[in-house]
């Protein structure tokens, strides 16, 4: 499982700190392993049960979300230089692990793809922020997690966050219209 995981998520390699790179690694081999769904699966299913006839797959918009948030970090740090502070690996690590609860959400009823009943009453930041915990991620990057979606709107976000939050949805509100 270790290698197919690597191999949908190159963008782990970007983490420079070896012990949150491993880390990152496995709360997405343990979400494979506790899900309905395969790692194969991840390539076809839409990245959005929320978008009628979704064509963007979850590890398309999943990796978007991630360039995007390294992109948009770089940026910043080019012109803000020194004003500005960025961890970088825990904005990756956080890019990478913002969804990984969303493989805890789904059920497959008839056939198709659904939310759980345990997902809609427990959705992917809180799920996500308790895969994260389980494998020691440090609460920087467990904040990204859970700020990343609308349950972070009503608190603070860190620099890193607001990058993230950002980052996915950019990646998500152009297919809603």
């Amino acid at each position: 499982m270790r290698e197919k995981v690597l191999a949908a998520w190159p963008e782990i390699s970007w983490i420079q700190d070896p012990d949150l790179r491993e880390k990152t690694l496995q709360c997405w081999i343990y979400a494979i392993e506790n899900s309905v769904l395969s790692i194969e699966d991840l390539n076809v299913i839409p990245f959005s049960l929320l978008l009628k006839d979704c064509k963007i797959t979850f590890m398309n918009h999943k990796r978007t979300a991630v360039q995007l948030s390294v992109d948009i970090a770089k940026r910043m740090k080019d012109n803000f230089g020194d004003e500005i502070t960025i961890n970088m690996d825990y904005l990756i690590s956080g890019a990478i692990l913002i969804d990984v609860g969303k493989l805890l959400e789904y059920e497959i009823v008839d056939g198709k793809l659904k939310t759980s009943f345990a997902g809609k009453l427990l959705r992917h930041p809180f799920s996500g922020v308790g895969i994260a915990d389980r494998f020691g991620i440090p609460p920087e990057v467990q904040h990204i997690i859970a700020t990343h979606s609308k349950e972070g709107d009503l608190g603070m976000r860190t620099t890193e966050s607001i990058i993230v939050h950002h980052a996915d949805f950019v990646s998500f509100d152009p297919f809603k219209a």
